[in-house]
C-alpha cells in the first residue's frame, strides 16, 4: 500500500466506505460506476488512465471478511467481482509462471480448480483468482495424469460437461504439480473464501 494512503488513513480514521462504485469484470478490467439519471440502472465505464489503474492495484487488497477494496486515501472502496478478486495471467510459459492483474509475481501456487464451463481457477499466495480467457489454452496443455499423459480432448469434455471426477488429473507448471479440483462458478466465492458482492450492513 502507497505511504500517501498509510498515512491518509492514519489522519482520517473514520472516512465512510464506499460500496457499488468500482467493479472488476473476468479479464482484470476496472470500471467506475457513472452517475446516471434517477432511477436508471447503473452504469460503469472503464478505468482506462495508466496511472489511476496503478494507483488501484497498488492499493487493493482485502478484509477479514473475504471483501476485496481499493483504499482510495482515506476511503474504503468495496469491489463487485464479475467472478473472482484476482485475474492471472501467464508471465513465462516454460515453466510456467502467473501474476496478478495488478502486475504482481506468483511465486507460490497452492490449488488449482476448474469450473463447469472450463474455466481453470487459481490460488496463490496473493488469493483465488480466474486465469484470463486468452492463456486458457495454454493453461489447459498443463493439465495431465499423474504419470505425465496430457489429457485428450474426451476427457476434458468429460471433466468440464459430465462433471466427473478429476482424481489423478494435476496442473503441472514445470515447478509444482498441483491436484485438479471441480468446483460449481456458484460455489467459488465460498469455498475459495471472498465476497463477489460487498453490500452495507443492514440498518
Amino acid at each position: 500500500m502507497d505511504p500517501i494512503v498509510i498515512r491518509a488513513m492514519a489522519k482520517w480514521p473514520n472516512v465512510p466506505v464506499v460500496y457499488g462504485w468500482l467493479a472488476l469484470d473476468r479479464r482484470g478490467q476496472w470500471s467506475i460506476k457513472r452517475a446516471g439519471a434517477a432511477g436508471s440502472a447503473a452504469q460503469f465505464e472503464p478505468v482506462t488512465h495508466l496511472k489511476l489503474i496503478e494507483f488501484i492495484g497498488r492499493n487493493y487488497t482485502h478484509d477479514e471478511q473475504g471483501r476485496w477494496y481499493f483504499q482510495n486515501g482515506p476511503q474504503r472502496v468495496y469491489v463487485t467481482l464479475a467472478y473472482t478478486p484476482l485475474v492471472y495471467r501467464i508471465a513465462s510459459a516454460h515453466p510456467l509462471s502467473f501474476e496478478t492483474h495488478t502486475g504482481a509475481s506468483c511465486a507460490a501456487p497452492q490449488s488449482a480448480w476448474m469450473d463447469e464451463a472450463g474455466n481453470l481457477l487459481l490460488v496463490t499466495e496473493h488469493g483465488p483468482g480466474l486465469l484470463l480467457d486468452r492463456d486458457l489454452p495454454r493453461g489447459v496443455e498443463a493439465l495431465s495424469y499423474a504419470d505425465g499423459h496430457a489429457l485428450e480432448e474426451e476427457q476434458l469434455l468429460a471433466l468440464i460437461e459430465e462433471g466427473k471426477d478429476a482424481a489423478g488429473v494435476y496442473f503441472n507448471t514445470g515447478a509444482a504439480s498441483l491436484p485438479l479440483s471441480l468446483i460449481r462458478s456458484e460455489e467459488v466465492p465460498a469455498r475459495l473464501g471472498f465476497v463477489r458482492e460487498p453490500r452495507p450492513p443492514v440498518g
